[in-house]
């Protein structure tokens, strides 16, 4: 029997969890083709379950503060994380010696990051003819709006020149195309696969029926969160007079200490208010939940989407970010969420929304959810196409030189 092609998979998650979930669902399936060993750089939180069949290196931690590294772990200084993290890859990749060398984002994101990817960028190339298939792992939609976005777009297209074998973007094409988020008109030379969405593999979907849960409320990692979570336990007390709703808060592993006890102050005494830190898996929340409300990250709004959710989705737009709402904006033209503008946050107005929100009876949409296994499809085929093209080059070599 042939052993399975190795795959080592970089995975940096920096301010939320999304990149991580969404790895993690991709690094599952990818496992029943390939030995995987997945790289994680960010923090690990408790609750996330954890594939069975893929060996999982966690680096001494980092992550973004208004775009600076910053260490998640006290026993390394930045300096120290960043010497220790290159090690540790470089040592992995010489370990694994894999057959796809498969990077969550970057060079389209995780500039910060370079100090430790193009060293192993550099590791692969320098294999000659024996090195990794490599390949980059792309949400739907990406940041455009950078001040420097032109320059930021140029050092990617030169970096994934020069390295990039294929991109995996993780979409339905007629939903979102990769050419979409981009402004650049330079050539790019690897090869763009759209695969459909990346999700965690579900059972099939039960006949529709009353979903008699709370209204779940969840703001992803929950970094930047506690404003959402807020303003509806603020909208709850005017909801009360006239709606008897229950809300359930799910804050998040990464929401700060000092904003969790706050919140925990606003619940307390609170009726029909319950308030967790997190939960294993926010599809089970939402399946019976009589309501979502939510930002709209990739994984989330997925989730919404498959557990067929009245939604209503406040996109995180702080520091100019724009993937959220475009996403939001596309979902509300398919008439499968409502959206609230971030700027327009009330407590009014979000018991104006919620009263809408029970009432909300979401279109249904048909979206390619298959992505992570036909991510495995074009990874197999690639690097199988690769093995043949190298077979007849080697047998070439051989004739000529007994001509």
């Amino acid at each position: 029997m042939t052993s399975r092609p190795s795959l080592l998979f970089y995975c940096q998650h920096a301010m939320g969890m999304g990149h991580l979930v969404r790895s993690l669902a991709l690094a599952e399936t990818l496992s029943d083709s390939f030995q995987v060993v997945l790289l994680n750089g960010g923090e690990m939180p408790r609750e996330v379950r954890l594939p069975k069949r893929i060996e999982i290196i966690n680096l001494p931690p980092l992550g973004l503060d208004h775009g600076q590294l910053v260490t998640r772990d006290p026993r390394y200084t930045v300096e120290q994380a960043r010497q220790a993290r290159t090690q540790i890859i470089l040592r992995a990749f010489k370990t694994a010696q894999p057959d796809v060398l498969l990077m969550e984002l970057f060079p389209f994101g995780r500039k910060k990051f370079e100090f430790e990817l193009l060293p192993l960028l550099d590791e692969a190339h320098g294999r000659g003819v024996a090195r990794p298939l490599v390949a980059c792992s792309l949400r739907d939609i990406l940041v455009s709006t950078r001040r420097d976005q032109e320059r930021h777009e140029e050092h990617a297209l030169a970096i994934a020149n020069r390295y990039v074998d294929l991109i995996l973007v993780h979409s339905d094409p007629g939903f979102a195309r990769f050419e979409e988020s981009r402004n650049s008109h330079t050539l790019l030379m690897p090869s763009v696969h759209h695969t459909g969405f990346v999700v965690s593999e579900r059972p099939a979907q039960q006949p529709a029926r009353l979903k008699t849960g709370p209204i779940v409320v969840s703001a992803g990692g929950g970094l930047y969160g506690y404003q959402l979570l807020s303003t509806v336990i603020n909208a709850h007390a005017w909801l009360s007079q006239s709606v008897n709703v229950a809300i359930k808060l799910i804050a998040g592993p990464f929401l700060p200490d000092d904003e969790w006890d706050a919140l925990c102050a606003a619940v307390s005494d609170r009726d029909n208010l319950t308030l967790v830190r997190a939960v294993p898996d926010l599809y089970e929340e939402l399946r019976n939940a009589r309501a979502s409300i939510s930002q709209c990250g990739y994984n989330t709004a997925l989730e919404v989407l498959q557990a067929g959710v009245p939604a209503l989705v406040v996109p995180f737009a702080d520091g100019g970010e724009d993937e959220q709402m475009t996403r939001a904006r596309r979902l509300e033209r398919l008439g499968a969420i409502r959206l609230l503008d971030q700027k327009e946050m009330s407590a009014a107005r979000m018991a104006h929304e919620i009263k809408g929100l029970l009432n909300y009876h979401p279109g249904k949409v048909a979206l390619n959810f298959a992505g992570a296994r036909r991510s495995a499809e074009i990874l197999t085929d690639q690097l199988n196409r690769r093995r043949l093209s190298e077979t007849s080059q080697r047998t070439n070599e051989r004739l000529e030189c007994q001509l």
